[in-house]
């Protein structure tokens, strides 16, 4: 098991033991075709958070999470003060993707602009019409420092 998986799964142990994940965590393999879709749901989030066009990021987030805040002017301004990293990342490195009991996480690595390095944990929900939104973000320090 390679460090990053390390610290992915003792995040989601974590993330079980705090409840946002059913704490009988089971991981399973998720599609190619999924993988690829989360990841480019996630990277164009991402992307929109870089142009500071809170619209396109918002349209991302799951319904649960729009319903939450209700405008993409609070999201944003939400995501600026609460996870600047997620928001202005200096690097991003995405780890495989899991199935922990029906919930599709998503792992990525983001360094900020000091070079601290993050994990950020993405939760997933398939929408009706079969794409994916970002249904939450648990971001954590990761050890060490990029230079």
């Amino acid at each position: 098991m390679t460090r990053a998986h390390r610290v992915l799964a003792g995040l989601l142990f974590a993330v079980c033991g705090l409840g946002l994940l059913p704490a009988a965590a089971h991981a399973e393999r998720v599609s190619a075709a999924d993988t690829q879709a989360v990841r480019a749901v996630v990277e164009a989030q991402l992307a929109a958070f870089a142009a500071d066009d809170g619209k396109r990021a918002f349209s991302y987030a799951a319904p649960s999470i729009r319903e939450m805040f209700g405008s993409p002017d609070r999201f944003m301004a939400m995501v600026r003060g609460s996870y600047p990293v997620v928001y202005r990342p200096a690097a991003v490195i995405f780890l495989n993707p899991e199935w922990v009991q029906g919930q599709l996480v998503q792992g990525v690595h983001l360094t900020d602009s000091s070079g601290a390095l993050w994990l950020a944990i993405y939760q997933l929900e398939r929408q009706p019409d079969q794409s994916w939104r970002i249904s939450g973000c648990n971001v954590q320090p990761s050890a060490g420092k990029m230079t």
